[in-house]
């Protein structure tokens, strides 16, 4: 049953709940979902408005694609200070995705092109089926990216894999993304949501501290001086560990409670 929680989402976006683990679904399944403002504009009051007993999150879709980008239907001619204002609208919702406060993992399937790669970029976990595939055709329509994808695309797979997405109409599919950074996970088709779930519910059972450091702190790290980062790392290090969360569960382990890392 849809989940009551948030009753200003336009109706293309659907709630469920799954346990600790809301799915936020893309519900326009007869545009492909393409995003248009007010879907944008429901990411962001989403992910505002996350309630505390939430650990992750899934974003999903109806239909058989995830998302064919920006609704070119509702694009209108807009001046230059409309048009960063508009693009900065769209940065401003993804990035309460990527630095938001829980884990984010998408199931993606069919197209996922445009605005939609931007918004599969901006979460943690991507899950694609075999009927996954990638483009950036901005480059063809006298267009340039605006919804974040100059920033977070290449960190996934580089500046020149970018550059040639959008210089020459290029498509990957599903193994081709995978192997070039686009998602961390490949499964057949009809089983993506299964497996972001299963993620999602792994995921919200991790100390909250712990999935906190890894959204918030891993990729600052990433981004900042070798020196910066290591101090980063250690100042992480010792707030989580000096949890009483964190402590309880050293104390399981230590005493035979908690699971050892095997090798299957």
């Amino acid at each position: 049953m849809p989940d009551q929680t948030f009753p200003d989402l336009p109706p293309s976006l659907v709630v469920t709940r799954h346990g600790k683990v809301a799915v936020l679904t893309l519900n326009r399944p007869e545009k492909r979902n393409a995003l248009d403002d007010a879907t944008v504009l429901g990411i962001e009051r989403f992910f505002t408005d996350l309630p505390d007993d939430v650990a992750s999150v899934v974003i999903a879709a109806e239909g058989d694609h995830f998302s064919a980008g920006l609704d070119l239907s509702e694009m209108a001619e807009r001046d230059t200070i409309s048009g960063v204002r508009h693009s900065r609208m769209w940065h401003r919702a993804f990035e309460l995705i990527e630095f938001g406060p829980v884990p984010v993992v998408c199931a993606l399937k069919g197209a996922v092109v445009g605005g939609g790669l931007e918004l599969a970029a901006a979460t943690h976990l991507r899950v694609a089926e075999r009927s996954t595939f990638y483009a950036l055709p901005e480059g063809m329509r006298g267009l340039f990216v605006g919804g974040g994808a100059s920033v977070r695309l290449p960190r996934l797979i580089g500046v020149a894999r970018m550059a040639d997405l959008m210089l020459t109409g290029r498509r990957y599919d599903a193994q081709e993304g995978a192997a070039a950074g686009l998602s961390q996970y490949v499964v057949d088709d009809g089983a993506g949501l299964d497996e972001a779930l299963r993620l999602a519910a792994r995921i919200a059972d991790n100390a909250p501290q712990s999935n906190y450091a890894v959204i918030q702190a891993l990729p600052r790290i990433a981004e900042s001086g070798r020196h910066e980062g290591y101090l980063m790392e250690a100042m992480m290090a010792a707030i989580a560990q000096g949890t009483d969360d964190a402590k309880g569960r050293m104390q399981d382990f230590l005493q035979g409670r908690a699971p050892k890392v095997t090798d299957r």
